[in-house]
């Protein structure tokens, strides 16, 4: 079942990729709306499921909040990417698109294992962090096609390295399997507190700041949009 969740995933990225090819400019100018929605669900897994989840297996979640806050800082300086999505209404600030490449791969391995950590937790767990992911993959896939369009690379270049990127998705998700069976309640709560660290830092450092350099004002509503959308699944869940 994991596997599946991540080759849709996956998938995401791949429809970035080619709404870019085919709508270039309806793709750059939209993106910003699909980026604050997915910084609003981030936000909200974190704090109102992975938290409060960690911390019942684990009463020193908490402290594992803050590491995987500070470990994605750290690794935004190793693999050399921040995001950066390119329009008319935006600053402009990309990278070079290998150093891109690389640090897409890399975030894509990490959601994967993010995604068999959530599934090992739980199958509602696992949905709500497939969701979060999905969502984010989606404006990862605009940003590397962008990026690779911009430096010149042909439809058969993007393509092929927009389906490398996606694919380290479930390969990660293959790994976390491995890695993450049948752990115990302790280093679960760990890995859960790491994860809501982790997506804090995706939401607060590379999605929300694309709001501050772009005039659409529907972005900052989605934001809220995208939290209370969570917020109303939770309630859904506890009633039913």
């Amino acid at each position: 079942m994991e596997i599946i969740y991540s080759l849709i995933a996956a998938s995401a990225a791949m429809l970035g990729a080619g709404l870019v090819l085919k709508f270039h400019e309806w793709s750059e100018r939209n993106s910003i709306l699909v980026i604050n929605f997915a910084a609003g669900v981030m936000l909200a897994i974190a704090f109102t499921h992975l938290i409060p989840e960690g911390i019942a297996a684990n009463p020193h979640a908490v402290f594992y909040v803050l590491i995987g806050f500070l470990a994605m800082f750290f690794l935004q300086f190793i693999v050399l990417f921040h995001p950066s999505h390119d329009d008319d209404e935006c600053e402009t600030h990309s990278p070079a698109h290998t150093a891109s490449v690389i640090g897409l791969s890399f975030h894509s391995l990490l959601d994967g294992l993010i995604m068999a950590v959530g599934f090992e937790a739980g199958s509602g767990t696992g949905v709500f962090m497939t969701l979060a992911v999905i969502l984010h993959k989606l404006p990862d896939g605009i940003t590397i096609s962008g990026i690779l369009l911009h430096s010149g690379a042909s439809r058969k270049k993007i393509l092929n390295f927009s389906m490398m990127t996606a694919l380290f998705t479930p390969l990660g998700t293959l790994l976390g399997i491995f890695l993450f069976r049948n752990v115990s309640p302790e280093i679960l709560g760990a890995l859960l507190g790491a994860t809501a660290g982790s997506f804090i830092f995706l939401a607060a450092s590379d999605l929300i700041p694309e709001t501050h350099k772009c005039k659409n004002r529907k972005a900052p509503v989605m934001l809220f949009v995208g939290a209370a959308f969570i917020l109303f699944i939770e309630y859904v869940l506890r009633i039913g």
